[in-house]
């Protein structure tokens, strides 16, 4: 059953580190070290580019690991060990020394990679095997992302309140934060590993590599949901890495940027109740695709809007957070059901592994997003770090920040709209399960 009010605040309490993390690294970092450090922006992409491809390379490798090593504490064992390379990691990326450029984001972006993978698929994996509930993951996953998103105003309120203690530049906001995760981490760490308890394993049988193959090719759950999280992930890694470029040099609205993204992310905070009500009523997956479908009918026309239309990108800005409640506290809920699939036929819970491959998804769409993004505004004539922006550039900047990620939004509704996996289907798979072990 789903654990009491403390330990559940104790687990999902380390995603307010994590979570600052994740802005600054597809946000922040990119522009910072264009416009602050003179990267060219073609080299950075490149360099962020090679580090979300070694993240692709070790999700799995590290995920099927973690569910074999580790004894009876395996979630706790590797969410700890990794850490201290996210300390290394991030404070050598977010506070760099002088004449830091493309090698140096690359080389630490590698360490942070390792440390981030071993303690999120861990952390991921624990919040999954928590209950076995189809509904109470609901309430799980909402917590933890609820506060993940309490973590990313708190990061998106920094810039904003920097300036008036004489901070001025972005170098100086990745310092805040650099400070704050090597402060929060290493304290919610140790409580949620103190506090909360360690799942029981559901395994009867340990599957070799070729049998475990088999298992996730027949899980048609999985390929459904893995190709829609996938091309969710790039509809949403698209906007996020170009973001202060649109707000700055689309809108004309430069130090705007963290005024739209409180707005963005205290309208999903307000929505996760009714997300979780509906969810209740509702299959997980059905509700999901509601809120794409929300999220592209408003998104589509950030795509047109002219310089200084601050107004209606603020509408654009509600709407979309609002849809974002559902997007970030559903599909980890829906992963956890189809995890299920795989432990009624194959007798192993593989729940580190599973993850491991959304990760994957998640992080490949991400690289392919700055990889595919950067190259193409340079090849339009768009790049800060030189002062160019042509009508051409701006326009593949409008392009490829709403136009190409509403037309991939609506691919993946399409994918869920009908997944086969209810709550019925789960109570089903639950009962096998849990039948196995008697």
């Amino acid at each position: 059953m789903l654990p009491n009010g403390f330990r559940l605040l104790a687990y999902a309490l380390p995603a307010v580190p994590l979570a600052a993390l994740a802005l600054p690294m597809t946000v922040i970092v990119p522009s910072a070290y264009a416009k602050e450090l003179g990267v060219p922006i073609a080299a950075v992409g490149l360099a962020l580019l090679v580090v979300r491809l070694f993240d692709a390379l070790i999700d799995p490798l590290v995920g099927y690991w973690a569910d074999r090593t580790g004894g009876a504490r395996r979630r706790k064992v590797w969410f700890a060990l990794g850490v201290p390379l996210i300390l290394a990691g991030t404070w050598m990326i977010l506070v760099p020394p002088a004449g830091a450029g493309a090698w140096h984001l690359a080389l630490w972006g590698l360490v942070l990679s390792i440390g981030t993978t071993a303690t999120a698929l861990a952390y991921a994996a624990w919040g999954a095997e928590l209950t076995p509930d189809y509904a109470e993951r609901n309430r799980v996953t909402a917590f933890r992302e609820t506060v993940t998103v309490i973590g990313t105003v708190l990061v998106t309120a920094t810039p904003a309140l920097l300036p008036a203690f004489g901070f001025t530049r972005q170098m100086d906001v990745l310092w805040a934060i650099a400070l704050a995760v090597a402060v929060l981490l290493p304290l919610f760490g140790l409580l949620a590993i103190l506090a909360v308890p360690e799942p029981d394993d559901r395994s009867v049988t340990q599957l070799r590599w070729r049998e475990g193959l088999a298992h996730l090719q027949a899980n048609q759950p999985f390929l459904r949901l893995i190709a829609a999280f996938f091309l969710n992930g790039l509809a949403n890694g698209l906007p996020a890495s170009l973001f202060l470029f649109f707000v700055a040099e689309r809108l004309g609205a430069a130090g705007q940027e963290p005024l739209f993204l409180l707005i963005y992310f205290f309208c999903a905070v307000l929505s996760v109740p009714l997300w979780l009500k509906l969810a209740g009523r509702y299959s997980k997956h059905r509700v999901w695709a509601w809120a794409m479908l929300i999220a592209s009918l408003a998104f589509v026309s950030a795509a047109l809007l002219p310089a200084g239309a601050l107004i209606a990108y603020g509408v654009i800005c509600v709407l979309t957070g609002f849809a974002l409640g559902a997007d970030l506290m559903l599909p980890p809920s829906i992963q956890a059901d189809v995890v299920d699939v795989d432990t009624a036929a194959s007798g192993e819970q593989r729940s580190g592994f599973y993850f491991a491959l959304w990760a994957l998804a998640q992080k490949a769409a991400l690289a392919l997003a700055v990889g595919i993004a950067f190259p193409l505004l340079a090849w339009a004539g768009f790049d800060p770090a030189n002062g160019q922006k042509s009508e051409a550039g701006l326009a593949m900047l409008a392009f490829l920040y709403a136009g190409l990620p509403v037309a991939l939004k609506l691919a993946a509704t399409a994918l869920v709209w009908r997944f086969p996996v209810d709550a019925g289907e789960q109570a089903r798979l639950r009962a096998l399960i849990e039948s196995r072990r008697r």
